[in-house]
């Protein structure tokens, strides 16, 4: 399969050219270099029983069956306080972050947009590293297996009640996401570790480009600060117990690749006896300013500080010079460009951890020339990142690996969150 027919993902939220993961109070750490054991993912994960805090996740090609290393997962939403309910199938599972955004062509429910005090309609302009969506917040109900949630703000992405985008939203980002082909999926569900999509950075101030818009009308559009309380929320804080973050938990993949590979999504972390911690690496990530949710790589020499482990994204993006890029490519410099080694590439990377440890994670780098066509989920798929000073973590670290995302404000067995364990 040319490289050319694959997707470049990267669903972590950006404000800027930098990650938008945004926290409120600053995260403890240590210091030292005593090393702990390698950490290569392999084996000891996959699915776990049903249970009510647990939801099947599955990598496929998805809605236009043209992705790959993509997790998808199903849900149900509701009118608010009615039995009025939609399921949706082809949600991708994000930690990279942060609420729950459905595609208008895949909503069959008729919902209200939410208004501000003076009756002007609620827009956002979510920035994604690989392009930009647009549209109104509403609120529903949301149902994961047994979790529930009540009058949830969710954006509903490319509604046709709003079809003009402002100017400076749609320079912000390379492409527009609004329909079900063009963002690969019918929603997408930010579990990563925060509350808000954009926490107090966004009550107190308006971004270049703006993340809220208050519309007195279709085409007239102005940035606007918001309350926290009414910006899209992370649905997990909102259950009644499993609410202080997620664990994905995904078997292995060859190094050739498979056809499809199912996992699960467990609610909550040491709140239940199906998610306990257990012994893991905890790598804390950052909370302080407008671009917090980011974490510490060590790689080929370099301290790379706005790194980030994202399911949303289809790869691992890293700058290394000594690997040669594909011809098929794309001219874009300022999206990432995929790998083509002659030969499968063994890496190694280091996380500081909370603790004043470090962990290696082993890696590969393959020929993304190569991919079989008939495969959906590769775990040596690498790219560029043209994010200076930035690893993106994409979903093949997930694979053969339980990862673990604890929400800020929130405590675990494992320490307070926000941090990624594994």
């Amino acid at each position: 399969m040319s490289v050319c027919a694959v997707r470049r993902r990267a669903r972590a939220l950006r404000l800027g050219a930098y990650v938008m993961l945004l926290g409120q109070v600053a995260c403890g750490g240590g210091s030292g270099s005593l090393s702990s054991s390698t950490s290569s993912g392999t084996g000891g994960s996959g699915p776990v029983a049903a249970a009510p805090n647990v939801v099947s996740v599955a990598v496929t090609g998805g809605p236009g069956n043209d992705n790959v290393n993509t997790l998808y997962t199903t849900l149900t939403v509701c009118k608010p306080g009615t039995s009025t309910c939609q399921t949706i199938d082809n949600i991708q599972v994000d930690t990279g972050s942060y609420g729950l955004r459905i595609l208008s062509q895949a909503l069959t429910l008729s919902l209200p947009v939410t208004t501000t005090a003076n009756g002007e309609a609620l827009l956002e302009c979510t920035e994604f590293l690989d392009g930009y969506s647009w549209g109104p917040l509403a609120e529903v109900d949301v149902k994961v297996s047994g979790e529930s949630a009540s009058s949830v703000a969710v954006q509903l992405i490319g509604d046709p009640r709003y079809p003009n985008v402002p100017a400076e939203c749609a320079s912000g980002a390379p492409t527009a996401e609004d329909t079900v082909a063009a963002f690969g999926a019918n929603g997408i569900l930010g579990v990563g570790p925060f509350a808000q999509d954009c926490g107090t950075y966004c009550v107190d101030n308006i971004p270049s480009p703006a993340v809220y818009y208050a519309c007195s009308s279709s085409s007239a559009c102005q940035g606007t600060t918001l309350a926290l309380a009414s910006q899209v929320q992370n649905p997990v804080t909102l259950f009644a117990k499993d609410n202080n973050g997620t664990i994905i938990s995904l078997p292995g993949v060859p190094a050739g690749g498979e056809a499809s590979v199912s996992g699960s999504l467990i609610f909550g972390i040491d709140t239940e006896s199906n998610n306990a911690s257990g012994t893991v690496s905890v790598v804390p990530v950052t909370t302080e300013g407008p671009f917090s949710g980011l974490l510490t790589t060590d790689f080929n020499g370099q301290t790379l500080s706005a790194s980030f482990v994202d399911s949303g994204s289809n790869a691992y993006y890293f700058d290394d010079s000594s690997i040669p890029e594909c011809s098929s490519n794309s001219n874009s410099q300022s999206m990432p460009q995929f790998y083509c080694p002659a030969s499968l590439q063994s890496l190694s990377a280091m996380f500081p951890l909370s603790s004043g440890r470090t962990v290696t994670v082993s890696f590969e780098a393959g020929n993304a020339d190569e991919l079989s066509a008939s495969f959906t989920a590769f775990p040596d798929l690498a790219g560029t990142n043209p994010t200076s000073g930035s690893f993106d973590w994409g979903l093949p670290f997930f694979y053969g690996r339980r990862v673990l995302t604890a929400i800020q404000g929130y405590s675990t067995s494992a320490g307070a969150g926000p941090y990624i364990a594994f």
